[in-house]
């Protein structure tokens, strides 16, 4: 379906496309608040279970595989052990916590996404799917990420680990850490985290503006003419909720480049370890600097290149 033409036209067929969507969007809503929890029930304490029960078996499993493989030496093995034991706490928490976030998120988004996918193209009888989409399949659908994850938590898991146990290293000879370039790597890693936390936060709340006004234009622009997410139906909820929420998405936006700051800062020190030269390492994290620039200019459509110095 083309979108119509016209300025008339299209603010006409965005008043009469609203009364359609804001009842498919309220029974969607009707049938989340319905199926969601039993959804949620269902995903929060089978993955919170696969999580507690099975994290034994990786805790020993992990370690005892990292102890036997013959793909690192020594050093490598006691970082490992020491880097995977956090991990492992680490997993504990999100695992839990993120069973249950994202058993609230598909509850509630399952059964509104089907709701306005039913009026799709080659679906018979479209009234009827209205109302069934997203109602027992919701709950079965839950049932199967259950399933699946535990078919990666254990098949997967194990076939990975096992990989790792029994790889001969490349050569014959297994990776190893050269001890002296340590030092350099950590002081690069300071560096680069201290000048890359400072200036991607300084040229992230700079463009902050520019990318809330443009974003919020462009799907205003969608909205009025039907096109973009606004032209397929299933795509118009969502599409609707990113003009109210998007000053929320630029600050997701703002935050993130903050917190990508971190690992590109500390890859200075995988920079020093590779070219076994401080020098190279507090080069790349100046360059980095310039790197994200040109890289938020491309993205908002601004002005090429940057004005910070980038080493070749």
């Amino acid at each position: 379906m083309e979108p119509s033409t016209g300025f008339r036209a299209s603010v006409w067929s965005c008043f009469k496309f609203l009364p359609f969507f804001c009842g498919l969007l309220l029974l969607g809503i009707i049938k989340g608040v319905l199926f969601g929890p039993w959804a949620w029930l269902i995903m929060a304490i089978g993955i919170s279970a696969l999580v507690l029960g099975l994290w034994p078996m990786h805790l020993i499993w992990t370690y005892y595989c990292i102890i036997r493989t013959k793909l690192v030496g020594p050093v490598v093995k006691l970082l490992l052990l020491i880097s995977v034991s956090g991990i492992l706490v680490l997993w504990l928490i999100v695992g839990i916590l993120g069973s249950v976030l994202a058993g609230l998120a598909y509850g509630f988004l399952a059964p509104v996404m089907a709701t306005f996918d039913a009026l799709g193209e080659g679906k018979e009888r479209p009234l009827v799917h209205c109302f069934v989409d997203g109602t027992w399949s919701t709950i079965t659908g839950g049932c199967t990420v259950v399933r699946d994850l535990k078919d990666m938590l254990f098949h997967s898991y194990l076939a990975y680990m096992d990989d790792l146990r029994y790889h001969e290293p490349p050569g014959g000879k297994p990776f190893e850490i050269r001890v002296l370039d340590i030092p350099g790597a950590v002081l690069a890693a300071a560096c680069g985290l201290l000048m890359d936390g400072i200036m991607f936060t300084a040229i992230a709340l700079y463009k902050f503006p520019v990318m809330l006004f443009k974003g919020w234009k462009r799907l205003i622009e969608d909205l009025v003419g039907r096109e973009g997410p606004f032209l397929e139906t299933v795509c118009v909820p969502f599409a609707g909720l990113a003009i109210l929420l998007w000053p929320f998405a630029v600050l997701g936006a703002f935050l993130a480049s903050m917190i990508s700051s971190v690992p590109l800062g500390a890859y200075a020190a995988i920079v020093v370890y590779q070219e076994s030269s401080l020098f190279m390492g507090l080069s790349y994290a100046i360059s980095s600097v310039s790197i994200f620039d040109e890289y938020t200019n491309d993205v908002l459509d601004m002005a090429p290149g940057s004005c910070f110095p980038r080493y070749k």
